[in-house]
């Protein structure tokens, strides 16, 4: 039902404060953002190392929907966000279980979501949605499409990029030696 968490949204009342912080002390990479004019606030995705993603949302007007959320604190983890395959099995799974969702959503046909209250998920604001991750990447997170791997050249052997399967790129460095043992093992293999 569920491949893999790819997000923590954290809300925060001074979002510039926030991008600082996790761009330029962390070294996060800005992906996707927008405003959510009904619900008045702004999200980002950010890009922390090959596969760890966070959100940063902020309200952008009052009686949206962080407002109640933060109150008086500047802000704290908002919700999880699970990856699901197929939303609609997503929702099967947790109607047989009798887990209790709410808010499905289909923005077109690149995002589709559910939520689970925090007092149906031990306190966490669970969302569970169907997508395509290296769509809401920055570009220099992911390979080019129907690309599996790519190659740099370094002074000790190489970088090998692996396309992930939940999004984004793996990187490992390989040494000339490790290199000609990859070769050999896939030699023994094909």
């Amino acid at each position: 039902m569920i491949s893999r968490i790819d997000h923590i949204s954290i809300a925060v009342k001074h979002y510039e404060k926030a991008r600082h912080f996790f761009q330029h002390i962390f070294g996060a990479i800005a992906g996707a953002g927008d405003i959510n004019h009904e619900k008045k606030y702004f999200w980002q995705i950010f890009s922390l190392g090959d596969l760890s993603r966070l959100e940063l949302i902020h309200p952008t007007g009052p009686k949206g929907l962080l407002e109640k959320y933060l109150g008086n604190k500047d802000g704290g983890v908002h919700h999880i966000s699970l990856q699901t395959p197929d939303i609609q099995k997503a929702r099967q799974k947790l109607e047989d279980h009798g887990v209790p969702y709410f808010g499905y959503n289909e923005y077109g046909d690149f995002w589709k979501e559910i939520f689970i209250h925090p007092r149906d998920a031990f306190g966490v604001l669970i969302q569970i949605a169907e997508f395509n991750p290296d769509d809401w990447l920055d570009k220099s997170k992911i390979l080019p499409k129907k690309q599996k791997w790519g190659l740099e050249k370094t002074e000790t052997g190489c970088t090998l990029s692996v396309a992930h399967p939940g999004g984004g790129k793996v990187k490992l460095e390989l040494t000339a030696a490790q290199i000609r043992q990859l070769i050999q093992e896939l030699d023994q293999y094909c």
